[in-house]
């Protein structure tokens, strides 16, 4: 059930009430009763599998699928009708679908019901209904991997994360391959690099002491930066109705310049409050720990943050956060925008992805305590470590390859996002404990702490970590975790993951071979890290002269998405996503020409957006008005028609891709001074886009009713 008007009231009415320290707490927790009812899994799982003479411990094993898939059916069934739904479907992830797709999934929806003989309705939901599906996969990017009349697409339940509901219609996470098994999705490659981390870290962990027997997985946090806007500005800039971001936009006379809008309170007196409640209730109810909201630096810029979860899981949880957030703003009045740019000259919007191992019992590799204590081995945790830093090193160009989503072009090496220079920041007591061990020590970690006195009686001193936070970097270490940074708001990070994994058990592989041959683990690592040193920078990315001084050691750095993406196919990478089985050759091409051509498509969606501004508002403003760049209008229209012309003409999807490039960080620049100019000068009274006054600053141009937002 989705969260009404009256419930946003009582959230709202709960986040003012007063909190009294206490032992613990002693409230009843029955009004959040109903959160977490959405996800099959758990307690819930449990209730209705019981019903069928099994439990909950049936779904830890994937096994299920073959021997126990009518049992799981009619659980499912049950609780699904109980909901109040009677609709299922297969939910997988295309590939290319950010910034276009709404929601970045795909799905068919079937009733779970039937007509018998008599006229009667009963159940039509068997175990191979669940574990199994196929649809026409012929409207779906491939990049070759089937031919025209090769239409099948073939679906199968993803039994690492669970089964959801939402209004009549539960969700079966799948995944997407061909009728000879190739990837058609963004999912099955995870898996497959998650098997291939579990397969090769077990191997290394074992050597090194620790308990592996329950398995590895990597759990991983998504942090999802937003914008919301009046959507009646928003219909009156086309720009953002078809590509997410605006192509032109006179700055306002005010931006971010006093960090203002940073964690400043969510004012009741504009939607946006209620709108993030009811995002939140509506995550909840899901079973998706949507935990933290708080205004972001630019205008109109928010943030949500969940818990950590495991990677397929929180993938998938992160994929309808952001078509929640799409869904509810409108009943808000407003529009929410996940692209990462949408505004010129002011933050812009990442996905923060912090990546983690561990073990399924729950021994956290990056957690030097934990593992050390775990293993019983005082070397286990620089181990792992240098086998880290040397993925890094070798594979920063598979990193960028990662994040050259579209969005990123205006984002990365800005005030709000590392520079695409991928290097890792450690801080000085993990680099100085590190340099150490390279260099023969064997002394255990000891992180340093530091206590804050503030010099008065009322806040007592303070302990706060050694080691401040490195925003600048792209992957940084913070203690238990690394975060990358530079990720896109609008992406599925499923690659973002895939590749995470894939190096990591590529170096995992290497060590437990060498260690299995009778070499030492610490001489491996010290040599490795002795190796890989230079990818270890503590300092401040944004200088020009630190990014001068690790591009000439040799950090990688490629500052086109266009040309990150073709290091898809080098000889180093398809041979490394083929041996850890993650890729073929064949489908790392195919993905290489998927991604070029879905940043073809969002360019020439742009320049076809930007002609139609021109011609319909733009030039019509300025001849009302009789001022502003009447010629240059005219000319930039014909520059950009012969530009996309061009840009078809090409025969490859790189050279197509390369050519988009142009046309968006050049051409399509210079032509927004051109349009820009003609805002500058024509009369607001004949301008008929939506500016940048009106489409930022919610604070100012609306207000709610308070009296209905605190009624009781």
């Amino acid at each position: 059930m989705l969260a009404a008007a009256s419930a946003s009231r009582a959230l709202a009415r709960r986040a003012f009430a007063p909190a009294f320290p206490v032992a613990r707490a002693f409230s009843s927790l029955d009004v959040y009763d109903d959160y977490g009812k959405n996800v099959f899994s758990g307690k819930i799982a449990d209730e209705y599998l019981k019903r069928h003479g099994a439990s909950g411990e049936l779904l830890k094993d994937p096994s299920w699928v073959k021997t126990h898939s009518d049992v799981v059916a009619n659980a499912v069934f049950d609780w699904a009708i109980e909901r109040g739904a009677n609709v299922y479907c297969h939910w997988f992830q295309p590939m290319a679908s950010s910034g276009v797709r709404h929601g970045q999934a795909g799905q068919v929806h079937n009733i779970m019901l039937e007509f018998n003989s008599d006229g009667e309705v009963e159940q039509d939901f068997k175990g191979k209904t669940l574990v199994k599906g196929e649809t026409d996969g012929s409207s779906y990017p491939n990049g070759g991997l089937r031919g025209t009349h090769e239409a099948g697409g073939y679906l199968a339940i993803d039994t690492s994360s669970p089964i959801f509901l939402r209004g009549d219609t539960i969700f079966i996470p799948s995944v997407f391959v061909s009728y000879y098994g190739a990837a058609l999705d963004e999912k099955t490659p995870l898996l497959r690099a998650n098997n291939a981390l579990n397969k090769h870290g077990s191997r290394l962990l074992s050597a090194l002491g620790l308990d592996v027997s329950s398995g590895l997985r990597t759990n991983i946090g998504l942090e999802q930066e937003i914008f919301l806007v009046p959507r009646d500005a928003y219909y009156k800039r086309p720009d953002l109705q078809m590509a997410g971001r605006t192509v032109i936009g006179k700055n306002a006379p005010r931006g971010q310049e006093m960090c203002d809008h940073y964690m400043a309170p969510l004012s009741t007196a504009t939607p946006a409050l209620a709108c993030m409640q009811e995002i939140q209730d509506e995550c909840w109810r899901m079973g998706i720990p949507l935990k933290t909201r708080h205004r972001e630096v630019a205008p109109n810029q928010f943030e949500f943050a969940p818990l950590y979860g495991t990677n397929t899981t929180q993938i998938d949880q992160n994929l309808m956060v952001m078509q929640i957030i799409e869904e509810v703003a409108p009943r808000h009045d407003l529009a929410a925008l996940l692209q990462e740019k949408p505004f010129n000259d002011i933050n812009g919007s990442g996905k923060h992805n912090n990546w983690s191992i561990a073990t399924n019992d729950g021994v956290n590799l990056l957690s030097p305590d934990a593992l050390i204590e775990a293993s019983g081995n005082d070397i286990a945790f620089p181990v792992v470590m240098a086998a880290i830093v040397a993925a890094i090193d070798e594979h920063g160009d598979l990193m960028r390859m990662a994040i050259a989503s579209p969005g990123n072009d205006f984002r990365l090496g800005a005030c709000e996002a590392p520079p695409a220079i991928v290097s890792t920041y450690l801080g000085e007591d993990m680099t100085s404990y590190l340099e150490a061990f390279m260099n023969g020590s064997e002394a255990k970690y000891e992180p340093g702490r530091k206590t804050l006195d503030l010099g008065c009686a009322e806040v007592l001193p303070f302990e706060v970590p050694a080691e401040d936070r490195n925003r600048t970097s792209p992957f940084p270490y913070g203690g238990a975790r690394f975060e990358f940074r530079a990720v896109g708001s609008s992406q599925n990070v499923s690659m973002v993951n895939t590749v995470l994994n894939t190096i990591t058990a590529e170096k995992f592989a290497e060590f437990a071979d060498r260690i299995e041959t009778g070499e030492d683990a610490a001489t491996i690592a010290r040599e490795t890290l002795k190796k890989h040193w230079k990818v270890i920078f503590n300092g401040d990315n944004y200088d020009e002269d630190n990014q001068t001084m690790l591009t000439e050691a040799g950090v990688w750095r490629i500052d086109s998405g266009v040309e990150a993406i073709a290091t898809l196919t080098s000889d180093k990478n398809t041979a490394l996503f083929d041996k850890m089985g993650v890729l073929s050759a064949e489908e790392c091409s195919a993905r290489q020409d998927i991604l070029h051509d879905h940043y073809t498509g969002t360019v020439e969606m742009e320049a076809l957006t930007l002609i139609d501004m021109i011609n319909q508002h733009i030039i019509p403003s300025v001849k009302t008005s009789g001022v502003g760049p009447l010629a240059g209008l005219e000319a930039a229209v014909s520059t950009l028609k012969a530009a996309v012309a061009e840009i078809h003409a090409a025969e490859s999807s790189f050279d197509k891709a390369k050519l988009a490039r142009v046309l968006r960080l050049e051409t399509m620049l210079d032509i927004r001074d051109v349009c820009d100019e003609a805002e500058e000068v024509v009369p607001a009274s004949d301008w008929t886009l939506a500016t940048y006054k009106e489409l930022l600053f919610l604070d100012s141009h609306t207000a709610t009713d308070n009296e209905a937002f605190f009624e009781e």
